[in-house]
């Protein structure tokens, strides 16, 4: 599969490329639209918990796209990780398998993360807790991105990867694992002020361990092999 290199965008299979383009051109338009006419896209394509009466269907999609208009280190992080793992995926998958991945996994992170957030309503919310819950908006490429990590730690288990603060290489692996179980960890603590999804992240991991265990199982059936 070879893809021309006459420049930056030329180096990336057409579904990175185009995951980071549509991402950085959303994250502008909430930006300005934010600032100028103080129209929040969140709102409108955001993930509401489905007892939200601003629930709607679409937003299992379209709230992967979204990230904070206050903030570029969060769609620019997201789509880094999406450039450094992303092209490799789809160079060996290809642009189809590798888009029904990335939605998919994107897709199940926000219902894993609607699924969290009933069973907390249920077990450990105090009442006056609920409003704040029902009303929470999930946005970010996050739970695909972890998809992705997780995906390129099972297809390249030994690669090593050079990771800041450490200043030693890690195993591809080992790097996933850890990542996953930290995630786990602050999921349950679930620290007051911590607005960060964690229990959609591992959403995004486990929908990528179902999605990529279907396929080995399909690959060796029909004789195909990467």
């Amino acid at each position: 599969m070879n893809y021309s290199r006459n420049s930056f965008v030329g180096v990336l299979p057409p579904v990175t490329k185009n995951i980071i383009i549509v991402n950085g051109i959303i994250w502008l338009t909430q930006f300005v639209l934010l600032g100028r006419a103080n129209i929040d896209l969140s709102q409108l394509f955001g993930l509401h918990f489905i007892a939200s009466e601003q629930f709607r269907i679409y937003q299992t999609v379209t709230y992967m796209f979204l990230h904070d208009p206050h903030s570029i280190s969060h769609v620019f992080f997201n789509m880094f990780a999406v450039f450094m793992f992303g092209r490799t995926l789809e160079q060996i998958w290809g642009a189809k398998r590798f888009l029904s991945y990335y939605l998919v996994t994107g897709v199940g992170a926000g219902l894993i993360q609607m699924l969290v957030v009933f069973l907390r309503m249920q077990v450990f919310v105090a009442p006056q807790d609920m409003f704040s819950l029902v009303n929470s908006i999930t946005i970010g490429a996050s739970g695909a991105v972890f998809g992705i990590l997780l995906a390129f730690g099972m297809l390249f288990p030994n690669s090593k990867l050079f990771i800041i603060p450490f200043p030693f290489p890690i195993k591809a692996k080992w790097f996933v694992i850890g990542y996953g179980l930290l995630e786990l960890f602050f999921g349950v603590v679930n620290r007051t002020g911590d607005n960060v999804a964690h229990f959609a992240h591992l959403g995004g991991m486990l929908f990528g361990i179902f999605m990529i265990l279907y396929w080995e199982k399909k690959d060796r059936k029909y004789g195909r092999f990467y």
